[in-house]
């Protein structure tokens, strides 16, 4: 009744989806997510999110016009926008001169540039065995630099 010669298609539309993946995702300025934001792709927000973002291998970009109210974990985050929450990254955090942060980072470096708003604590995380050798001077020249960006809480 069924004919098993029939060439099997499902196997190609997967193959060829994978290859044409996205290299960025972007939630506009009109989009508002509530809730879990999770992925494996790169994801620039213009709009509003509450909630939890996970691109733990990933870059997150919040724009200036964005308004976040979420937990991060990524691999690189850039803020130039609003956000309140905590942020966890295994790369690095950047504060634009037009970001505003309320909350704590973790992460291995931090860039905070000039007229950029930031209430919170940075930990300043080790990322590879080489960085464990770091003296304890090395260790107090972060946190010189961080005061001198303007960081109270360091």
């Amino acid at each position: 009744m069924w004919d098993s010669k029939k060439p099997h298609t499902p196997a190609v539309t997967k193959l060829e989806s994978r290859t044409l993946q996205a290299v960025q995702s972007r939630l506009g300025p009109s989009l508002l997510v509530k809730g879990e934001i999770s992925g494996h792709e790169d994801l620039l927000i213009d709009g509003s999110v509450e909630g939890v973002i996970r691109l733990s291998e990933r870059k997150l970009m919040i724009g200036p016009a964005a308004n976040v109210k979420a937990d991060i974990i990524a691999a690189e985050v850039v803020i130039r926008g609003n956000l309140k929450g905590n942020v966890r990254a295994r790369g690095r955090i950047e504060i634009g001169n037009d970001g505003s942060v309320t909350g704590d980072l973790t992460t291995p470096q931090v860039f905070i540039e000039d007229g950029a708003l930031f209430k919170g604590s940075i930990e300043i995380e080790k990322s590879t065995e080489k960085e464990t050798a770091l003296s304890g001077s090395e260790s107090g020249a972060l946190k010189v630099a961080a005061a001198s960006a303007g960081v109270t809480n360091v």
